[in-house]
């Protein structure tokens, strides 16, 4: 009935070059455009939109840019 869903490995997504909290921010970011589309076009998507969120960027659709800092 359900499909197991298996959480995507954060390296794997980033390969260790941006910060967890990045990646937390973009995914909900990313999740509240999902759902924004959804409700404006009245269509359902079978997933969660956070799921898809973080399968996108699991499967490199959309890039997490972040500012070079200098210490």
């Amino acid at each position: 009935m359900y499909e197991k869903y298996t959480r995507p490995n954060v390296e794997d997504i980033f390969a260790g070059k941006m910060s967890k909290y990045a990646l937390a921010i973009a995914v909900a970011k990313r999740a509240r455009e999902i759902t924004d589309d959804m409700q404006e076009d009245k269509g359902k998507v079978c997933d969660k939109p956070v799921l898809v969120a973080a399968d996108e960027f699991k499967d490199h659709k959309y890039a997490i840019l972040e500012p070079d800092v200098d210490d």
